[in-house]
């Protein structure tokens, strides 16, 4: 038997996987309408079976393309999840196959026929395909229940692999991709909070080493709990860490999922939860006081409910097999038997005076004229802003100066951090601005 070419488009070296497929359900109609199987039928299927060993073989395409050796029953049941996405002749095929079905998808339960496994082997196919089993621990199939009837699918990030094709994760329900890429080195953090992120980080890759190999107890996650004040670099953080794995973050609305109807916001949850399994993406929930205060007495029955709404969202978050990123500006309002629950707690702090004057000297355009006055380590001591305060105003300042053809000075940094102190609400004085006071634009003092 010739082994497969490794210079044609993996598509192409996968059709006798499909074709043995094809012989499989030809032999299972025969079957059920009473058929006899003979030598006619079985001889290709034999061969196909040959040519399909092949590509399973341990430096065959298979093992290339999922970096991981598979049981041939679990090969089985990825090869009937991937069918009916690459070869739709097969999933009109499955669902003929399965009466009342309204889609494409085999079932366990078909699988288990086409492969004619006996009650035994079919016990192998169901640890197969078990939330602990690779299948579905490495995000390659998604399955709803324990169910022999529900319907195996191809996760798409799989299915991009074998197109070869990169992968785009859809957006779950209820969620919005955070634009843009960020690295450690944009992190303004004390050197402990910084640790703190990558042993966070650790969680997830080494989860193979110490779940797969050393038999740790698996559990889902791992979720973290990120709390400091408005414009610390809590979501800056999420965005590092899903950058560090090469995934995308998506920040989740819970207005969009939270319903007045009883039940309702628990499937929208499952909803939300069940698109992200699998998928390379750092699922972030702001306002976690919100969901997580320290509980009060039910006094009627939707104080109940919402008890219950909260311990199911706390459920999916800690079985869900994938990071999950929780924030709040008033963590003294979560309830600690919630908190405890997370793998991390990392406090966000205000920036001190040399932290405020690293993040002026970063967040200042960089291809911008400067004035010969204008230092970082001034404006750093002047105000305590907020990192977040620091970005709004260093790009205020430099419209301000581009506008007046200028280089950004002390005059246009002074406008910008007194309209930022403005959002604040409360009475402002020049004496506010320290030592920039005397550079703010005469205007701007009238206002005061």
């Amino acid at each position: 038997m010739n082994a497969p070419r490794p210079d044609l488009p993996l598509l192409a070296v996968l059709d006798p996987e499909w074709q043995r497929l094809d012989t499989l359900v030809a032999c299972l109609s025969r079957q059920r309408a009473g058929q006899t199987l003979g030598e006619a039928e079985l001889a290709p299927l034999r061969a196909q079976q040959a040519q399909v060993d092949a590509l399973r073989a341990p430096d065959g395409p298979w093992a290339a393309l999922l970096g991981h050796t598979l049981e041939p029953v679990a090969l089985d049941a990825l090869v009937c999840a991937l069918a009916p996405e690459l070869e739709p002749r097969l999933g009109w095929a499955f669902q003929g196959l399965q009466p009342g079905a309204t889609q494409p998808w085999a079932s366990r339960a078909l699988v288990q026929e086409l492969l004619a496994l006996d009650a035994s082997q079919a016990e192998w196919l169901r640890r197969a395909l078990a939330p602990e089993a690779p299948l579905r621990r490495l995000g390659w199939l998604r399955l709803e229940a324990d169910d022999p009837y529900q319907p195996l699918r191809a996760a798409p990030a799989l299915l991009a692999r074998v197109c070869g094709r990169p992968a785009e994760p859809t957006p779950p329900p209820g969620a919005s991709p955070v634009p843009g890429h960020a690295g450690w080195d944009d992190l303004v953090l004390p050197a402990s909070r910084l640790a703190m992120l990558q042993e966070f980080l650790l969680w997830i890759t080494q989860r193979d080493t110490v779940v797969g190999r050393w038999g740790g107890r698996a559990r889902g996650g791992p979720v973290a709990l990120f709390a400091g004040p408005s414009g610390t670099g809590k979501t800056l953080a999420a965005s590092v860490i899903a950058s560090a794995l090469g995934w995308r973050l998506y920040r989740v609305d819970l207005g969009r999922l939270v319903s007045k109807y009883v039940g309702e916001t628990e499937q929208n949850l499952n909803r939300l939860f069940d698109a992200a399994e699998g998928q390379a993406m750092v699922l972030q929930f702001d306002e976690a006081d919100a969901l997580f205060a320290k509980r009060g007495e039910v006094k009627e029955a939707r104080d109940r409910y919402a008890n219950l709404e909260v311990s199911h969202l706390l459920t999916r978050i800690e079985a869900h097999d994938g990071p999950c990123i929780l924030t709040t500006n008033l963590r003294k309002q979560l309830d600690p038997a919630f908190t405890r629950r997370f793998q991390m707690v990392v406090e966000f702090p205000r920036p001190d005076a040399p932290a405020r004057a690293e993040l002026w000297r970063r967040l200042l355009p960089p291809q911008a004229p400067r004035s010969a006055d204008l230092d970082p380590a001034l404006l750093g001591e002047a105000v305590a802003l907020s990192g977040g305060s620091i970005r709004n105003a260093a790009l205020h300042a430099a419209f301000l100066a581009a506008a007046q053809g200028q280089p950004i000075g002390l005059g246009q940094v002074a406008h910008a951090v007194w309209r930022e102190l403005a959002k604040e609400g409360r009475e402002l004085s020049p004496q506010d601005l320290g030592p920039l006071a005397r550079h703010l634009p005469p205007e701007l003092r009238d206002e005061a």
